[in-house]
């Protein structure tokens, strides 16, 4: 539409001056309207790409990807690092998972008996216990990426669906995962389908864990759901 209004408005504009023999050709007051509203409409149709001061937009979208070491195509990595989160076995401290970047910034030396205390993160993804989508990464450490999507505003994560909803854009896919269901309550999270481990060690050093989520019908109505299934989830954008 902007391209196809230009090329009109230009096109008039060559017509009106080829129209004069006189090289000092002065506009008449329907040719000025006509100048000055193409430049009016170059200003305001502009103005979301180049913001006052000529700095570039900040605006759009974080989240973690968790499970990977890579965003998604088109999307900017803010940074890349490794799960991190409370002990499995612990009954206090915090319960969220946080994605620990790969060059921290550290700090003094904490020694005190009561502090809590941050771990990495562990798949516990056996064969028996991952989604059938997952492969095995039995007691590995979980990588992640924040990544920053530019082009959207909105961010949604979709537990028990694959797909995005209508009018909403799918940046990844994957399975719900979360602590062991006999230790203290952990954070969801959405780790990806592609999951790969953060490296090639393997060793059972514990800390926090992710185990797969699976249903339980109940309180939890099925129909719609389905009873000791795989919980699949979706992070969408628009």
């Amino acid at each position: 539409m902007f391209l196809s209004y230009v090329v009109f408005i230009t096109a008039t504009l060559t017509v009106l001056v080829q129209c004069h023999d006189c090289k000092d050709y002065d506009l008449s007051a329907s040719d000025q309207s006509l100048v000055d509203m193409m430049k009016h409409y170059l200003h305001t149709s502009r103005k979301e790409e180049c913001p006052p001061g000529g700095k570039p937009s900040t605006s759009g979208v974080t989240y973690v990807r968790w499970g990977t070491k890579e965003c998604p195509k088109g999307v900017d990595m803010v940074y890349t690092g490794q799960v991190g989160g409370n002990d499995y076995a612990n009954k206090g401290g915090g319960v969220n998972n946080l994605c620990l970047p790969n060059d921290p910034e550290n700090g003094k030396p904490l020694t005190g008996a009561d502090n809590a205390q941050l771990f990495g993160t562990e798949y516990e993804t056996t064969s028996k216990l991952k989604p059938t989508g997952m492969r095995d990464m039995y007691q590995m450490e979980v990588p992640c990426a924040v990544c920053h999507q530019r082009k959207k505003s909105v961010l949604l994560m979709i537990p028990g669906r694959k797909t995005c909803y209508k009018g909403w854009t799918p940046e990844y896919s994957g399975y719900l995962l979360s602590g062991h269901k006999a230790t203290s309550s952990k954070d969801y999270a959405c780790v990806d389908k592609n999951a790969e481990p953060l490296d090639n060690k393997s060793s059972n050093e514990n800390g926090a864990l992710f185990y797969a989520i699976s249903t339980k019908c109940g309180s939890l109505r099925c129909p719609p759901y389905t009873d000791a299934v795989e919980v699949q989830c979706v992070v969408c954008t628009k």
